[in-house]
Protein backbone atom coordinates (compact mmCIF):
# COMPACT_ATOMS: atom_id res chain seq x y z
CA UNK A 1 0.00 0.00 0.00
CA UNK A 2 1.46 3.26 -0.90
CA UNK A 3 1.27 6.35 1.59
CA UNK A 4 -0.60 9.55 0.91
CA UNK A 5 1.54 12.17 -0.49
CA UNK A 6 2.00 15.09 2.35
CA UNK A 7 -0.19 17.93 1.05
CA UNK A 8 1.57 21.13 0.63
CA UNK A 9 0.32 23.86 3.35
CA UNK A 10 -2.10 26.14 1.52
CA UNK A 11 -1.58 29.42 0.84
CA UNK A 12 -4.56 32.47 2.08
CA UNK A 13 -6.80 33.06 -0.55
CA UNK A 14 -5.22 37.05 -0.31
CA UNK A 15 -1.95 35.40 -1.15
CA UNK A 16 -2.74 34.21 -4.63
CA UNK A 17 0.41 34.44 -6.61
CA UNK A 18 2.94 35.40 -3.80
CA UNK A 19 2.32 39.44 -4.01
CA UNK A 20 1.83 39.21 -0.20
CA UNK A 21 -1.63 40.37 1.46
CA UNK A 22 -3.97 42.68 -0.51
CA UNK A 23 -6.20 45.68 1.40
CA UNK A 24 -5.16 48.80 3.50
CA UNK A 25 -2.19 49.12 5.24
CA UNK A 26 -4.30 50.95 7.85
CA UNK A 27 -7.88 50.16 8.89
CA UNK A 28 -10.53 53.70 8.35
CA UNK A 29 -11.67 54.84 11.75
CA UNK A 30 -15.31 55.47 9.39
CA UNK A 31 -16.12 52.94 7.14
CA UNK A 32 -16.19 53.79 3.46
CA UNK A 33 -13.99 56.59 4.28
CA UNK A 34 -10.03 56.33 3.49
CA UNK A 35 -7.60 56.66 6.22
CA UNK A 36 -5.16 58.85 4.85
CA UNK A 37 -6.03 61.63 2.60
CA UNK A 38 -6.05 61.44 -1.28
CA UNK A 39 -3.79 62.68 -3.67
CA UNK A 40 -6.65 65.45 -4.66
CA UNK A 41 -6.95 66.20 -1.02
CA UNK A 42 -3.35 66.66 -0.87
CA UNK A 43 -3.01 68.55 -3.39
CA UNK A 44 -6.14 70.95 -2.77
CA UNK A 45 -3.94 71.50 0.51
CA UNK A 46 -0.78 72.04 -1.04
CA UNK A 47 -3.10 74.81 -2.97
CA UNK A 48 -5.04 76.35 0.23
CA UNK A 49 -0.84 76.64 2.16
CA UNK A 50 0.09 78.59 -0.72
CA UNK A 51 -3.14 80.49 -1.41
CA UNK A 52 -2.92 81.17 2.27
CA UNK A 53 0.49 82.50 2.25
CA UNK A 54 0.01 84.66 -0.34
CA UNK A 55 -3.08 86.21 -0.04
CA UNK A 56 -2.52 87.35 3.70
CA UNK A 57 0.32 89.45 2.37
CA UNK A 58 -1.74 90.99 -1.20
CA UNK A 59 -5.20 90.88 0.51
CA UNK A 60 -5.62 94.62 0.31
CA UNK A 61 -4.44 94.48 -3.08
CA UNK A 62 -6.52 91.25 -4.00
CA UNK A 63 -9.77 92.58 -3.41
CA UNK A 64 -12.41 89.53 -3.21
CA UNK A 65 -10.88 86.23 -5.17
CA UNK A 66 -12.41 83.11 -5.15
CA UNK A 67 -9.45 80.48 -5.10
CA UNK A 68 -10.65 76.58 -6.42
CA UNK A 69 -9.17 73.70 -7.82
CA UNK A 70 -10.57 71.29 -10.66
CA UNK A 71 -9.01 68.22 -12.11
CA UNK A 72 -8.89 69.91 -15.76
CA UNK A 73 -9.77 72.26 -17.73
CA UNK A 74 -12.78 72.12 -19.86
CA UNK A 75 -11.09 73.01 -23.42
CA UNK A 76 -13.51 73.73 -26.59
CA UNK A 77 -13.53 71.46 -29.42
CA UNK A 78 -11.69 73.66 -31.51
CA UNK A 79 -8.87 74.44 -28.93
CA UNK A 80 -5.53 74.65 -31.22
CA UNK A 81 -3.22 75.46 -28.18
CA UNK A 82 -0.01 72.68 -28.15
CA UNK A 83 -0.28 72.91 -24.35
CA UNK A 84 -3.22 72.60 -21.84
CA UNK A 85 -3.59 75.46 -19.05
CA UNK A 86 -2.44 75.00 -16.04
CA UNK A 87 -4.75 77.45 -14.44
CA UNK A 88 -7.82 80.23 -15.18
CA UNK A 89 -7.93 83.75 -14.44
CA UNK A 90 -11.50 85.50 -14.42
CA UNK A 91 -11.06 88.99 -13.52
CA UNK A 92 -14.53 90.22 -11.48
CA UNK A 93 -16.52 93.18 -11.42
CA UNK A 94 -18.71 94.74 -9.53
CA UNK A 95 -19.49 92.54 -6.92
CA UNK A 96 -18.78 89.09 -8.80
CA UNK A 97 -15.40 87.91 -7.62
CA UNK A 98 -12.25 87.39 -9.43
CA UNK A 99 -11.67 83.44 -9.94
CA UNK A 100 -8.87 81.82 -10.40
CA UNK A 101 -8.88 78.00 -10.91
CA UNK A 102 -5.60 75.81 -10.78
CA UNK A 103 -6.32 72.77 -12.75
CA UNK A 104 -4.25 69.73 -10.84
CA UNK A 105 -3.87 67.09 -13.26
CA UNK A 106 -2.01 69.24 -16.17
CA UNK A 107 -0.05 70.26 -12.96
CA UNK A 108 0.96 67.31 -11.37
CA UNK A 109 1.79 65.13 -15.14
CA UNK A 110 4.68 67.89 -15.26
CA UNK A 111 5.98 67.31 -11.70
CA UNK A 112 8.16 63.86 -10.77
CA UNK A 113 8.09 64.54 -7.22
CA UNK A 114 6.45 66.46 -4.31
CA UNK A 115 9.25 69.37 -4.74
CA UNK A 116 8.23 69.55 -8.03
CA UNK A 117 5.21 69.58 -7.26
CA UNK A 118 5.09 72.20 -4.88
CA UNK A 119 7.55 74.39 -6.88
CA UNK A 120 5.07 74.31 -9.65
CA UNK A 121 2.18 75.15 -7.42
CA UNK A 122 3.68 78.45 -6.02
CA UNK A 123 5.01 79.13 -9.66
CA UNK A 124 1.31 78.90 -11.40
CA UNK A 125 -0.11 81.11 -8.48
CA UNK A 126 2.20 83.80 -8.20
CA UNK A 127 2.14 84.05 -11.71
CA UNK A 128 -1.60 84.43 -12.27
CA UNK A 129 -1.52 86.81 -8.97
CA UNK A 130 1.16 88.71 -10.23
CA UNK A 131 -1.02 89.30 -13.69
CA UNK A 132 -3.86 90.30 -11.41
CA UNK A 133 -2.07 93.03 -9.80
CA UNK A 134 -0.06 93.86 -12.72
CA UNK A 135 3.37 93.58 -11.12
CA UNK A 136 5.84 91.34 -11.50
CA UNK A 137 6.29 88.14 -10.32
CA UNK A 138 9.16 88.30 -8.08
CA UNK A 139 7.56 90.83 -6.12
CA UNK A 140 4.69 88.91 -5.31
CA UNK A 141 6.41 86.18 -3.63
CA UNK A 142 10.07 85.84 -2.51
CA UNK A 143 10.06 81.73 -3.07
CA UNK A 144 9.61 82.00 -6.44
CA UNK A 145 12.39 82.48 -9.13
CA UNK A 146 11.89 82.32 -12.92
CA UNK A 147 14.04 79.10 -13.16
CA UNK A 148 10.99 76.56 -12.05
Amino acid sequence: MTSPVPASPRRSLRDRRGRGMRGPAIAPSLPGRPELPTPGERFDQLVLDTVRDIDTRWQERLGLVEYAVEDTPQLPDDWSGETVPLASLVRGHGTTPTRLVVFRRPIEHRCENRADLEAMVLTVLVEQIAELLGIDPEDVDPRYSRED
